[in-house]
């Protein structure tokens, strides 16, 4: 994406008006002083990485002065969330990250708060889904998988790393059902985040894993985990050796968004360069490597636009999670 000048005019202007006791503009490019992201899980699952990607490339490309991270888990993020509101008026500086489980954990009352409990900055990635077995298990491809749950679906089970009805659990849910099975009637194990749940692979405890694709490559780079498919409609070229669900004969797809959320009542001139710090990321070389090494694709929508989206999403949602029997 090329902003005109023009835009990038518009879009400077706004962040300008930004300041934490200090000068929104450090330098030509700075666009905010600070920023510090609050992570609703633990560390290494697809919120802790996407926060400190972001972060990464927003400092590295100079248009954030610098980062800082917190891990607050609990309550399948319903803490941070209630965080977030409780004390509003001292975390002007502070981002959270959150994905499509806020809309699923809302819709099935995990926590009372919703998306619109907070002021909506923007979506900025999508990341597919897939399913995992250990590099050493005996299952090589979809199918295989499908076979060994049927020769003993009581023992077979399906680990993620969200609550039962939650994203993975979902993700999961809809591979078995379009591979012709009840997406209801397999063994799923719940774990706080994408980290435990691919210990817990490793160690044995699951036969597979629901988890982001963005997850998975390091660990599959590493001859760790075998990633059996993937919900893209076609190969990701950050690990081209994963075959599509598609591919295999299972007719699905599924990108889980992510994006930013600040606490509620930010003054508009806050959101705004915030806002343009986001939008501007995307043109600089340290956003594109550290998309690029996550197998990330880019899904940028503010304000309204991202509000609509998460509107849509409720709804079709909420729509599978009636069929599937999880509301």
């Amino acid at each position: 994406m090329t902003l005109s000048l023009s835009r990038r005019a518009l879009v400077l202007a706004a962040a300008a008006t930004l300041s934490f006791g200090a000068p929104a503009f450090a330098d030509d490019h700075q666009m905010v002083d600070e920023i510090h992201f609050l992570i609703p899980g633990g560390a290494g699952g697809g919120w802790d990485g996407t926060a400190r990607g972001t972060g990464e490339a927003l400092t590295e490309s100079g248009l954030v002065g610098s980062a800082s991270y917190e891990n607050m888990s609990g309550g399948g993020g319903g803490r941070a969330i209630g965080y977030m509101i409780e004390n509003a008026e001292s975390l002007e500086n502070t981002l959270m990250v959150n994905s499509t489980p806020i809309v699923i954990r809302s819709l099935t009352g995990v926590f009372p708060q919703s998306f619109r409990d907070l002021t909506l900055v923007a979506g900025t990635i999508g990341d597919y889904a897939t399913l995992v077995v250990n590099s050493d298990s005996d299952i090589e491809s979809m199918e295989e998988l499908v076979a060994a749950y049927q020769e003993n679906p009581n023992r077979f089970a399906i680990g993620g790393g969200s609550v039962p009805g939650g994203m993975d659990h979902i993700v999961a849910a809809m591979v078995m059902k379009a591979a012709g099975e009840d997406p209801t009637g397999f063994n799923y194990i719940a774990y706080d985040t994408g980290g435990p749940a691919m210990a817990a692979l490793l160690s044995g405890e699951i036969q597979a894993l629901s988890t982001g694709f963005s997850e998975a490559v390091a660990m599959a780079e590493a001859g760790e985990v075998r990633i059996l498919g993937v919900t893209s409609d076609e190969r990701v070229s950050t690990f081209e050796d994963a075959p599509t669900m598609a591919e295999q004969g299972i007719d699905m797809e599924f990108v889980n968004w992510r994006g930013f959320f600040a606490a509620p009542g930010l003054p508009d001139e806050t959101l705004a360069a915030y806002q343009a710090a986001l939008t501007e990321m995307y043109e600089t070389e340290a956003w594109e490597e550290v998309r690029a090494r996550n197998g990330w694709v880019n899904i940028h929508n503010s304000g309204d636009d991202f509000r609509s989206f998460l509107e849509a999403q409720e709804q079709e949602i909420g729509d599978l999670m009636r069929e599937l029997g999880f509301l």
